[in-house]
């Protein structure tokens, strides 16, 4: 396998989607459906394959190109699209073209509800496709159950009702339908069960839910037990069940979907064409900004490009925000519903793109990844330079006993573990976070001053207001107050502190300088927690072998090297610790933990 496929398939996401593979002419040779992109593609290298026509499609692989979707199902949707698109020599391709089942309301009075694989441009509503006739099955039968509707074919006209054209049949006298063919249903009374039987489709089941529980508690005040049992039992059935097929709006046709996402120095966007519902075409790229230009300008300058080079004769475009691109083009932002969703996942696509050039960057070019990095930090910190030396300091004092401080250091965005160091407090009695953090601060950096080493070029202060206050007393004591940036970063709800400023930062949840930031913050309790914890325990230990009679330090020593814990000591037997610590000693030990009883 080349250097070129082994970093494809390092950095392709653990998400469910659909795989291309392209072969030295940029031919697509075969498509696939994967739960997990990159374990599925990871084992077509990783094992022998006894198949000879998998093989020689493994060898002749030069190039892996990927889509994200959201789910499982959301990729056969996707493979069975692009397999019928591009016809891929390795794919088999069925001659019959079996379409998947969609659930269809007539337009007609008294809509009927049914499956259908046909869909029909009569101004009927269609819902899916699913891809399991399981889930088609099972929603039909849920509704049956809910709402009766007729299953008949009649044209059930005004006229034809009045003039009592039809006559009731079985559905009936069973209750599975309640008789508009002979007028004993009225049309708004059915077309209130249509709407709610739409959202049950969609997934929206608070209407019925509610609407049942109503009728449920009017049948129990009234005694009607049996009728109440009935409509518990419909309760039931809606709160069990849970729509396994995500929806695609078959409307939703001959539309060009664009969105981007960007960082300092790179744009990511992403092109999603959509024919019918179903995606039949996907496309993301990166591009260099060269002026620091706006998201919106990089969009307009893609979306002009895509559609020259994939010569695009769509009238609408979907867009996360407004872009100008004349008259002719319908721009859509989407707010809710389905096309929202569509430009959400366009963004994920865009999303994974990025991490996935950033993960190859990190192990190719691992400076331009700091860079991009070290840019980013110092934008979002509004900081005047770049944050290439990280220190970040933390507390210890766990019920007020043995207090410690911690300093962590982070070079080029990555620990610097040589250069951490750990405090014991000397000159604060009791716990007090505000003085012990004067103090550490004082003390590190009046010894980087003394023995002329490099500075910082931003603190970290874990803790919020008063912490950072405190460190900026010291700070002042040595004269480089403005020297190095300082903040705080507040645990509750992660907000940043500046000197001066009452008001504190709120960086985007998702942000890598936030993650950095927590990273620094985590790794600063880390190391100060462990050191803590070592120190009690140690004083622990020896308090309880230093109330021994008679039993000195070098004893105890001895003792800890052989036995570990006070606890072994104490499980002993005398011969052991004779042959440890001598005769006197060793019976002096015994005789503490084991008094003879008088």
């Amino acid at each position: 396998m080349s250097a070129s496929l082994e970093l494809q398939i390092q950095t392709l996401p653990n998400q469910p989607g659909v795989y291309q593979y392209f072969d030295k002419e940029d031919v697509i040779i075969y498509i696939g459906k994967a739960k997990n992109l990159k374990k599925r593609v990871a084992s077509y290298f990783n094992k022998n394959h006894e198949n000879g026509k998998t093989r020689v499609l493994v060898k002749k692989i030069v190039n892996i190109k990927h889509i994200v979707v959201n789910t499982e199902t959301d990729a056969l949707l996707l493979e069975n699209n692009l397999i019928k698109k591009y016809k891929p020599k390795y794919n088999i391709l069925l001659k019959d073209d079996k379409s998947y089942p969609w659930l269809c309301i007539k337009n007609e009075r008294f809509p009927r509800l049914f499956m259908t694989r046909r869909v029909i441009k009569d101004g009927s509503e269609y819902f899916g496709p699913y891809t399991s006739m399981k889930t088609v099955r099972v929603l039909l039968d849920l509704i049956k159950e809910l709402y009766p509707l007729r299953t008949c074919t009649f044209d059930l006209s005004q006229r034809n009702i009045n003039e009592g054209k039809y006559k009731v049949c079985l559905e009936y006298h069973l209750k599975n339908c309640k008789g508009a063919c002979e007028g004993l249903e009225t049309e708004a009374k059915y077309n209130e069960s249509i709407k709610e039987i739409k959202n049950i489709i969609k997934g929206n089941f608070k209407e019925s839910l509610e609407k049942f529980q109503e009728m449920m508690f009017d049948f129990a005040e009234k005694m009607e037990f049996e009728e109440a049992q009935k409509i518990k039992e419909k309760l039931d059935l809606l709160g069990n069940y849970q729509s396994k097929s995500t929806i695609v709006n078959p409307s939703i046709n001959n539309v060009d979907v664009f969105s981007i996402i960007s960082d300092e120095t790179h744009g990511y966007a992403n092109f999603l064409k959509i024919s019918n519902g179903s995606i039949i075409q996907s496309h993301t790229t990166e591009i260099k900004k060269k002026l620091d230009e706006t998201d919106k300008e990089l969009l307009e300058l893609f979306i002009v490009e895509i559609r020259q080079r994939f010569n695009s004769q769509s009238p609408e475009i979907y867009v996360p925000f407004k872009v100008d691109l004349g008259e002719d083009l319908k721009v859509t932002i989407p707010i809710l519903g389905d096309k929202k969703r569509i430009v959400e996942l366009s963004e994920r696509n865009a999303k994974y793109y990025r991490q996935e050039q950033f993960k190859q960057i990190k192990i190719v070019d691992p400076d331009r990844h700091v860079k991009r990095i070290m840019a980013q930090m110092k934008k979002d910190l509004r900081l005047s330079v770049e944050p290439r030396h990280i220190e970040c300091f933390d507390n210890s004092n766990i019920q007020g006993t043995n207090p410690v401080a911690a300093c962590v250091v982070f070079k080029d965005g990555k620990p610097s573990k040589k250069d951490y160091r750990h405090y014991n407090i000397k000159t604060v009695v009791g716990p007090d976070d505000f003085a012990s953090m004067e103090e550490v601060v004082y003390r590190r950096y009046k010894r980087l001053l003394e023995e002329d080493e490099p500075l910082p070029q931003l603190i970290i202060i874990d803790g919020g207001k008063g912490q950072l206050s405190s460190a900026l007393k010291s700070l002042d004591l040595l004269g480089l107050r403005g020297k190095i940036a300082i903040i705080g970063i507040a645990k509750r709800l992660e907000e940043i502190y500046y000197p001066e400023d009452p008001i504190p930062l709120y960086l985007d949840k998702k942000s890598e300088t936030l993650k950095i930031t927590q990273y620094l913050r985590n790794e600063a309790h880390r190391f100060g927690i462990t050191f803590h914890r070592n120190k009690r325990s140690k004083s622990a230990i020896q308090s309880e072998l230093e109330q021994i009679p008679d039993v000195g330090a070098q004893t105890i020593t001895t003792l800890l090297r052989k036995f570990k814990s006070a606890k072994r000591v104490k499980e002993a037997s005398l011969e052991d610790l004779i042959t440890e610590i001598g005769n006197a000693r060793a019976i002096k030990v015994h005789e503490f933990y084991h008094p003879k009883k008088e």
